[in-house]
């Protein structure tokens, strides 16, 4: 039996946006404050001068810089603590005459979803609703106490209060499923994430997922993402089950909502794709996904721009 390691990360992160989902331009907000050789003074974040730069209040600064992180379009600097760095990705999409400058494609909206559930990237009630959470329809006041048990088994020295959880779980359910009716004017601008369908308000306040095939999921986008699952969760083997991209926790089939048909359609269509790193077999009824040797990480590169074609 192929054994798949899944990454868990030793702490838990629910904070940072303030509550504020992930709107369209923010990305780039975050992104457009690099003064050369692709850094960002941390100081962009907090000086007085922060909110005439973004045109955002104070509180909207934090959550930009959150997203920013969140979403791998800036990175710790490893050489200046004073700096955070520009990801290589995040520059090929955002920069001026990129990819995807404005965050409009459908496929920037994925790539920060697939960092958010798929890795949880400072992002742990993302990642857990989206590979935990089977329930037909849910509340967000019936995923607290499970969510806050799931806290507790990652990080047991850690104390949440029920408000963090229950505010964390909010923004997420609104990032994807935004409410219309009532609340502040913030809350009809359209979070980047609502664009996915992924997540409906079948009555109020009760959500359902929505699995199926995702129109506007690029092949090149889950192509990125099942190289990225694969690098981090079985890298040493050269071979993945179906079942496992299917439905494995952290695979692209689980974050993405695919059905079956969905994701065996995606797999047969790789190895042209990918120009032969990726071939599908189905053998007497053993269905895999085989990859070559090699590091992969120039064609994860390039099958994001892939999914801009």
């Amino acid at each position: 039996m192929m054994k798949i390691l899944v990454n868990r990360r030793a702490s838990v992160h629910f904070s940072g946006h303030e509550t504020f989902p992930l709107r369209q331009m923010w990305l780039k907000k975050a992104f457009d404050q690099a003064i050369g050789g692709g850094r960002v003074l941390k100081a962009t974040f907090t000086d007085e001068k922060a909110i005439a730069s973004f045109g955002v209040g104070k509180n909207m600064v934090s959550s930009i810089r959150h997203w920013a992180l969140a979403c791998d379009v800036l990175r710790e600097s490893p050489d200046n603590p004073s700096f955070f760095e520009i990801s290589p990705i995040a520059g090929d999409i955002l920069s001026d005459g990129g990819l995807d400058p404005y965050a409009e494609n459908p496929s920037t909206a994925w790539y920060a979803h697939w960092w958010l559930a798929g890795k949880g990237n400072r992002a742990t009630t993302w990642r857990w609703l989206f590979n935990n959470v089977t329930a037909p329809t849910f509340t967000r006041q019936e995923l607290e106490v499970p969510l806050e048990d799931f806290a507790r088994k990652l990080d047991p020295k850690r104390k949440l209060s029920t408000s963090t959880l229950s505010r964390d779980l909010e923004t997420c359910l609104r990032s994807y499923a935004p409410r219309f009716a009532g609340g502040s004017p913030e809350d009809f601008a359209e979070p980047l994430l609502g664009e996915l369908g992924l997540l409906q308000e079948v009555h109020k306040g009760q959500y359902a997922f929505r699995r199926g095939p995702k129109a506007t999921l690029h092949d090149g986008l889950f192509a990125y993402a099942l190289l990225d699952y694969w690098d981090s969760s079985a890298k040493d083997l050269s071979s993945m089950a179906f079942e496992t991209i299917a439905y494995g926790e952290g695979a692209p089939g689980r974050v993405f909502k695919l059905d079956e048909d969905s994701v065996a359609d995606r797999l047969m269509g790789l190895s042209d794709l990918t120009e032969g790193f990726l071939a599908w077999t189905d053998t007497a009824g053993l269905r895999q996904l085989h990859k070559k040797a090699g590091d992969s990480s120039d064609l994860r590169r390039e099958m994001i721009r892939r999914a801009y074609d």
